[in-house]
């Protein structure tokens, strides 16, 4: 089961996930928060990296003085984990009552309204 993380862990998440490398620098992710407006203390950062690790998001591998950090979760896995905790939790594992409620709610833009139509429409005929 993946594990929930804070905002500030997300924040983190979402800069290694979004490093095309393969491995990302603690310099990478220091620049990343600062350039979103969200920068952070070097001993807060390792705070945090240490907590991804332990979590089991992230490994590190030291070179010389440096740690090189690889992800353990894709960034789609987490988002379906958090999916299905947020359908069970708040919907009762209901997507149905999830897509009422964005509908309903006039919660959808038109164009996303369609997309999902279309979506909806092409995973009937794959059936």
């Amino acid at each position: 089961m993946i594990q929930q993380i804070s905002d500030s862990e997300l924040e983190i998440m979402k800069i290694i996930w979004g490093n095309p490398e393969k491995v990302t620098l603690f310099p990478y992710i220091m620049d990343g928060l600062a350039s979103r407006g969200r920068p952070c203390q070097k001993n807060t950062l390792i705070v945090l990296l240490s907590r991804l690790m332990n979590k089991g998001f992230l490994s590190a591998r030291k070179i010389g003085r440096r740690n090189e950090y690889t992800t353990l979760v894709s960034e789609t896995e987490y988002q379906t984990a958090q999916t299905k905790n947020f359908l069970d939790k708040i919907y009762e594992g209901s997507v149905k009552g999830l897509v009422s409620n964005l509908i309903m709610g006039d919660l959808l833009a038109e164009e996303e309204y369609e997309e999902l139509k279309k979506l909806l429409e092409k995973g009937k005929e794959n059936e």
